[in-house]
């Protein structure tokens, strides 16, 4: 991928002022297209020994984030962008375009969440190629039953996502440490995606999975990720009971109407978000 043209220092100094600072201007612009392939860039050309997020589990982990009763200073979740460890990989100097691009996206996120607003996920659709392949071939290489409906193709678009999120609640237990019961379904929803091997000493989260029955295409994945957020977020972020009964007005939630629903979806029904932008970067192992 070419390298993008580098902005200004001035850009740059505009850029970190308004990150550190969680201006409310940068939440009327979301990423583009070309801003997508520029922080994909950046984060894989962040030295050794840094293991950066890639999009998708980026933007799982910014969720997992904002959903924290408490939220953390981006001093705190920063570091875990660009690395897995939380290791500093580079001068602020270096990182703050970076910063400012994962803040944009990061304040759209939060806006969405706390209006109760449909936004769309970094779900990436797998190649056409590979998702026919691995519809055409079980687990053990040989033909699939055509009779029974493969969906793996599924699961490997919405890992990345969920285990960015994981990521999250992993370094950021409050959510996760919320006995709710409230909670139960809409993480289900979430790692339903994971084997039950991964959710060990889970057994609520495990028991609630079996009642569930898996997305059959990956708009419907995606709706679910979208309609989990904004039920935890119903936890977590309670919105203000003025707000819920202004006068004249319905609130509008991506959660449907009722919270116990199976999925419930407010409006027409969004497509998955399918970007693939060149130079995608990946944690380095």
């Amino acid at each position: 991928m070419p390298k993008p043209a580098q902005p200004t220092s001035e850009t740059n100094a505009i850029q970190l002022r308004d990150a550190k600072a969680g201006s409310p201007l940068m939440s009327a612009a979301p990423l583009d297209e070309s801003d997508l392939a520029r922080l994909a860039w950046l984060l894989e050309e962040l030295p050794e020994p840094a293991q950066p997020l890639e999009l998708s589990a980026l933007d799982g982990y910014l969720c997992g984030v904002l959903l924290q009763p408490r939220r953390p200073a981006p001093a705190e979740w920063l570091s875990y962008v660009t690395d897995i460890e939380g290791r500093a990989v580079a001068s602020d100097a270096q990182l703050m375009e970076l910063h400012a691009l994962v803040q944009r996206r990061f304040a759209e996120v939060d806006q969405a969440i706390g209006q109760r607003q449909w936004f769309d996920p970094w779900v990436m659709a797998p190649a056409a190629a590979g998702a026919t392949d691995e519809a055409e071939h079980n687990d053990a290489g040989e033909p699939a039953d055509p009779d029974q409906p493969d969906n793996s193709h599924i699961g490997a678009a919405v890992l990345p996502w969920i285990t960015g999120f994981a990521c999250a609640m992993e370094n950021f237990p409050e959510l996760m440490a919320m006995t709710d019961l409230a909670l139960v379904e809409p993480l289900a929803l979430l790692f339903l995606h994971f084997d039950a091997d991964d959710l060990e000493d889970a057994e609520a989260l495990l028991a609630m999975i079996k009642t569930l029955e898996p997305p059959t295409d990956l708009t419907e994945a995606v709706q679910d990720i979208v309609r989990a957020l904004m039920l935890i977020a119903d936890v977590s972020r309670p919105l203000q009971a003025a707000a819920q009964t202004a006068p004249g007005s319905a609130p509008r939630s991506a959660a449907g109407a009722a919270p116990g629903a199976r999925r419930g979806k407010a409006g027409a029904p969004r497509q998955a978000h399918t970007r693939t932008p060149a130079g995608r970067g990946k944690p380095r192992r």
